[in-house]
């Protein structure tokens, strides 16, 4: 279960519906996802690349414009803070906007985000969200050779 609730947390900031385009046979859940997504990310999900990486503490969420572009930039920036901060309030709706209201582990996020601590930092071309905790239900321990694996996801031009 906490496994799941590491990635439910990795997702919740809704950018999982970018991956489709990356992945070879887009399936329609998939589809709907990056669709749903569109409607939530105010920047171009073609000029972006996110990444995912488990940490000791929980994990770390980056947004770069490939190109990097001053409005995208700004767009990714502004949209990290925001999510960040709702996360911080529990708020959630856009990732559940995204993936749907049963997506796994958004109930236990939402009773759950007071022990989690959501920041925002601006990076070179982008922004990024870091979740720690030191809840260790929250995010299993971090071992050398775990399954813990960072993810990329990048939009191929159609």
């Amino acid at each position: 279960m906490t496994r799941r609730l590491v990635a439910a947390v990795l997702v919740a900031a809704g950018f999982g519906a970018t991956s489709s385009a990356a992945i070879a046979g887009e399936t329609p859940r998939q589809t709907q996802i990056e669709r749903n997504g569109a409607s939530v990310m105010p920047f171009s999900m073609d000029a972006t690349m996110h990444h995912f990486a488990p940490t000791r503490a929980g994990g770390v969420q980056t947004v770069l414009v490939r190109n990097g572009d001053g409005r995208q930039v700004a767009l990714v920036r502004g949209h990290l803070r925001k999510e960040a901060a709702a996360f911080a309030r529990g708020d959630f709706d856009d990732p559940a906007s995204i993936h749907g209201a049963d997506m796994p582990g958004l109930k236990a996020m939402r009773a759950g985000s007071g022990r989690i601590a959501f920041r925002y930092y601006d990076v070179s071309n982008g922004g990024k969200i870091t979740y720690s905790t030191r809840d260790q239900a929250w995010f299993p321990r971090f071992t050398p050779g775990s399954r813990r694996k960072s993810t990329t996801m990048a939009r191929t031009r159609r």
